[in-house]
Order: structure tokens, then sequence, then C-alpha cells
């Protein structure tokens, strides 16, 4: 009867240790059901003098989008929350060595936490979990899609390098009840990130800082913990399909100027260039924010293009004047050449006229004629040679009116060519100094 007793009494201390090994044991320790709202209503301290120390720490997962128009940042980001509960404590001796156990997370007090800079709700639903331990450490990790507001700075577009913050701080409470803490290795964060990455959309990730920021809003004192992340455009595409092309139609304006500017040709094709450039400023309307403080310095680089690619089409259209007023001109006076062959037969005929009249005086001079005497044949050669003089008189004057016109047709043409030469040394060396220029602000100012 004794060793029964005594068998029995084994066994019984054998078996109740196994029961004990059980989550379900753990919680019921712990006194966690449904009915026990009360652990998720209150801080959990036993003291309400004692701070709640939150310690968050932030990975970038993935850079999903960044809308320059709406000056708004899209990403990915992993979230994990410490914190202490000092109404959960076990041994874990008693439940088999169990140091930790998974809860809902709406059985548990969590931070009042909240993103400054987010505009829209993330959609998904936050993880169900919490993962607490023996000594009463609370974990939450929650993955978010997180779209906030960022402000943009495009000065150096599309060189540019953007610096977005995610700031989180309580809704309620303040530092004499909880506290933020941050992590305190900016590089190991960053390294974090940059392994896990999975997407970056157009942009390089080149780091993340963290620190934290005490104001006075409510009445009372609250800190907040800020992560910015830096990135910087992949700028290639960009170059390829906006700058380079605007780049090749100011090449192609420089080659127009070897079209003659006798017909209309010259000035179609600049005016579609110009058109050109139009397109492009149209598509750059559409890409940067309207309320940025400074210009962008492509807006600058597209500006200056079309407005040197406007003192170009203003010049074709003046020189184009100048050689159409020399053609009317040269239609209101007619052929110059056959007025000279005209004028030219004339002349040729008046001196013959007057070489006649002398020669045929002189052999009236040599026949004897009994009707004339010597007075009246000295007054014959006087008027034939004040003929002749008048005359060659016209002829002086006839040349001079020839050659005076001649000069004045010509006048607008070669205007028109000095004005077209000086013109295009001035505007080679303008679109060199502005490109120049342009690539050294580009180069050297630094973001604003």
């Amino acid at each position: 009867m004794l060793s029964n007793n005594t068998y029995q009494h084994v066994i019984f201390v054998f078996v109740t240790p196994e029961e004990n090994c059980s989550y379900h044991k753990v919680l019921e320790y712990l006194n966690l059901t449904k009915d026990k709202d009360l652990y998720a209503m209150i801080r959990p301290v036993k003291n309400h003098r004692r701070v709640t120390r939150v310690y968050i720490k932030m990975i970038l997962y993935a850079i999903l989008d960044v809308r320059e128009i709406d000056q708004t940042f899209v990403s990915y980001v992993w979230i994990y929350l410490t914190w202490d509960n000092e109404h959960i404590r076990w041994d874990p001796k008693d439940f088999c060595g169990i140091s930790n156990i998974a809860v809902p997370n709406e059985a548990l007090w969590k931070p009042d936490l909240t993103i400054e800079e987010m505009i829209e709700k993330d959609k998904a639903p936050p993880s169900p979990l919490l993962k607490i331990t023996h000594d009463g450490t609370v974990f939450y990790k929650n993955d978010q899609v997180i779209i906030s507001t960022c402000q943009m700075h495009v000065y150096k577009f599309p060189f540019d390098t953007q610096s977005c913050n995610i700031t989180f701080k309580s809704i309620l409470h303040g530092d004499d009840d909880m506290t933020l803490t941050g992590s305190v290795n900016n590089t190991e964060i960053t390294m974090w990130s940059r392994e896990i990455m999975r997407t970056q959309y157009e942009w390089l990730f080149i780091d993340m800082s963290v620190h934290k920021k005490t104001e006075d809003d409510l009445g009372y004192n609250q800190t907040s913990v800020i992560y910015t992340i830096t990135m910087k455009r992949r700028s290639i595409l960009y170059c390829a399909n906006f700058l380079v092309p605007i780049l090749f139609l100011i090449i192609l304006d420089l080659a127009s100027f070897l079209i003659p500017d006798n017909g209309g040709e010259k000035l179609s094709f600049k005016v579609t260039v110009l058109l050109a450039v139009t397109v492009m400023q149209l598509i750059l309307n559409e890409i940067l924010p309207s309320s940025t403080d400074t210009i962008p310095l492509v807006v600058l680089y597209c500006t200056g293009i079309f407005g040197l690619m406007l003192l170009s089409l203003m010049e074709t259209i003046v020189v184009m004047h100048l050689i159409e007023k020399d053609s009317e001109s040269q239609e209101s006076e007619g052929d110059p050449t056959l007025n000279a062959d005209q004028n030219d037969e004339k002349m040729k005929v008046n001196c013959r006229n007057s070489l006649t009249a002398i020669h045929d005086h002189e052999t009236d001079q040599n026949t004897p004629s009994p009707k004339k005497d010597g007075s009246s044949q000295r007054l014959d050669v006087s008027l034939a040679l004040d003929l002749f003089s008048h005359e060659l008189d016209e002829v002086k004057k006839t040349v001079s009116l020839l050659s005076s016109r001649r000069e004045n047709i010509g006048y607008w043409t070669k205007l028109s060519k000095k004005i077209h030469k000086i013109f295009f040394v001035f505007y080679v060396g303008g679109v060199v100094l502005f490109l120049f220029t342009i690539s050294m602000l580009w180069i050297v100012t630094e973001d604003n």
C-alpha cells in the first residue's frame, strides 16, 4: 500500500512540469485574456511617475515613388518598436524555459505614435502580433507603406539630391509620460537598409540618419524622432531624353546659317526648331512643381536656348527683309544690264551722228562752192564741235547715273551680308558662353 502511494506521488511530480510547458499556461499565469482590457487601455507602469521609454528603429525597404509635382515621397519601411511592460513578468524555469511569447496586438498597450508627414493612411492592416519576453520587454514590428510630404529642391534637376523626413511622435503623451529614442548608429541603419533594399525607382539611396527634436506645442515638452532619407536622382535617362535633344536642336539652329537667305526654307526651318524647344518646355512643366521658390537650372537652360533661337529667327527675318528690299529696287528700275546696253547704244548713235556731221562738213569744206563764203563755213564747224561736246557731256552724265544706280541696287544686300556675318560670330560665342555657364552652375552650385 505504501509503495503504491509513493509511485502515485512520483508520477504526480513528473506530470506537473509537462503541463506548464505550454504557451497557454504562460498566458493564464499572466492573466492575458480577451476580457482583460485593462492591460490595453493604460500605460503599463506600476507607478504613474515612471516614464515609458519607447525605442524606435526604422529600416527603408523600398523607394516606391517620388512625385515632384505633388511633392510627395512614397516609401516602404519596416518599423521596430520596443518598450517595457511592468505588468508582464515570469520565470522561464517555471515554464520549461519559455522566455518569449507572441500575443495579439490588441491584448496589450501600444504607443500612440503618428507620422507627421503622412498624408494618406496605409490601407494594409497592421501586424497582428506582439512579442513579449519574460522580463516584460515588448517587441512590435510593422511593415508599412508611407505616403508622406517632402519638400523637393529641384534647382539642380535632374542632377538633384533630395532629403525626405519621416517624423515619429506621440499623439498625446509628453516627455513626462513617454519618451522616444531612435537608433544611435546611423551607419548601421544605412548599411542594413542597403542590404535589404528591393527597389529604388529612379533614385539612388545614399544614407539615412536619425536625430531627435523636442517641441512645446501643447503646453508640455514632446520629443520627436526624425529619420532623414537622402537619395540622389539617376539622371542618365533625363540627359539622354531631354537635355541632349535640346542641345541637338541648338546645333541644328547653328547649322541653319548655312542655308541661303534668298528663299523661305531657312525661315520655316528655324520656326520648326523653335517649336520643338517649346514642346520640350511643355514636357518639363509637367514634371517640376510649381511651388518651388527658385527657378531650376533646367528651366533656365530651356529658356536660354529658346531665347537664343528666337534672336536667330529675328535676325533671319531682318536679313530676308533687306534682301527683299533690294529686289524691289531692281524691279522698279528694270534690268540694270539691259538699261546699260540701251544707253550705250544711244551714246554710240549720238557719237556716230556727231562724227558724221563733222566729216560731212570737212568734205563740204574741201569741195568748192560758190554759194558759201568763208564766214558761213567757220560757223558750221563751230556748231558741229558744240554738238559733239554736248553729246560727250550727255555720255558722261549717263555713265555716272548708271554706276550710281548699280551701287544703290546692291547696297541692302551687302548690308545684310555684313549683319549676317557679325551676328553669326556673336551668336556662336553667346551659345558657347551660355552652355558653359549652365554646366558650371550644375556642377558647382549646392542644392538649395
